[in-house]
């Protein structure tokens, strides 16, 4: 386990598992939900790469490249795999300060038909945790990337998510999208109600501005300022659970079969690179 500190905050990081991290704390206080298990599901945060959320069946034909990914959903046979190869891969530690980690994962090719290079940099400033996320395509061709970052929030009843997007996805069953209902501006999908009062795991598009929660209960808030890139914000806010997850992410759900020009496309050795910054702040 790699710990940093730095101006009230305390990260804890896990490269061996899944590059993710443990549990995030400013003032001694949780702003992500600490680890609770022993699975990928139960820590604070893990990275999305080279793809954001499920594949369907897997399935995907870019034209010059073609792949069947298997399941992948840990201790389930669900048939669409998703979130990449990185948070199921054990990182290495490239670098590590007082404040700041970077990881690298290496993928060398297989059902992914193209190598790759993740690199994650971790840093705590005075401005919050700053977080990078990067692939480098390793292989001859064109790769169609997504990344994201997939973060647990603790909830309670009075817990407020604010976040202004133009489009909410319907999905299947099965979590695949349906329809996409837009608006000719970006909204606040929950209306000023706490996070509680919808139960989704749905994609939003054409994101405007920062992401904000609120713990009215705590007294405690806090910013996520996502890079341009991550234009997309998967929430998950499953039904009588104590948290939820606000993920910043470059694409929606099966981009490289429904909407693969909205990936971002690496010539061979070329790099993506999205971030995010999580700022805590006190409520009055």
């Amino acid at each position: 386990m790699i710990i940093l500190e730095a101006h009230g905050y305390r990260l804890e990081l896990a490269p061996e598992r899944g590059g993710s991290v443990l549990r995030l704390d400013w003032q001694g206080k949780p702003l992500m939900r600490p680890v609770c298990g022993d699975t990928i599901f139960d820590v604070a945060s893990f990275p999305l790469v080279p793809f954001s959320n499920r594949i369907a069946r897997g399935r995907f034909n870019t034209g010059l490249r073609k792949g069947t990914i298997a399941p992948n959903f840990p201790g389930s046979d669900h048939p669409h795999p998703l979130h990449g190869f990185g948070w199921l891969a054990a990182w290495t530690v490239a670098q590590q300060s007082a404040e700041t980690a970077v990881l690298e994962h290496a993928y060398p090719g297989g059902e992914w038909p193209w190598p790759y290079l993740a690199r994650q940099t971790f840093e705590l400033g005075a401005e919050g945790l700053s977080t990078s996320l990067s692939v480098t395509n390793l292989g001859d061709a064109a790769m169609p990337a997504g990344l994201g970052f997939h973060p647990y929030f603790p909830r309670d009843e009075s817990t407020l998510y604010r976040g202004l997007h133009r489009g909410e996805w319907y999905n299947t069953p099965d979590c695949l999208p349906s329809s996409l209902d837009e608006h000719e501006e970006a909204i606040d999908w929950w209306q000023g109600e706490p996070v509680s009062t919808r139960a989704v795991d749905t994609a939003y598009t054409d994101r405007e501005g920062a992401l904000e929660i609120d713990w009215p209960a705590r007294g405690l808030g806090l910013t996520i300022s996502p890079s341009q890139a991550l234009t997309t914000t998967v929430v998950f806010s499953p039904e009588g659970q104590d948290y939820f997850c606000v993920e910043p992410v470059s694409h929606a759900t099966d981009a490289i079969n429904r909407a693969p020009e909205t990936m971002l496309w690496l010539a061979p050795g070329e790099t993506a690179d999205v971030g995010m910054t999580i700022a805590a702040r006190t409520l009055a």
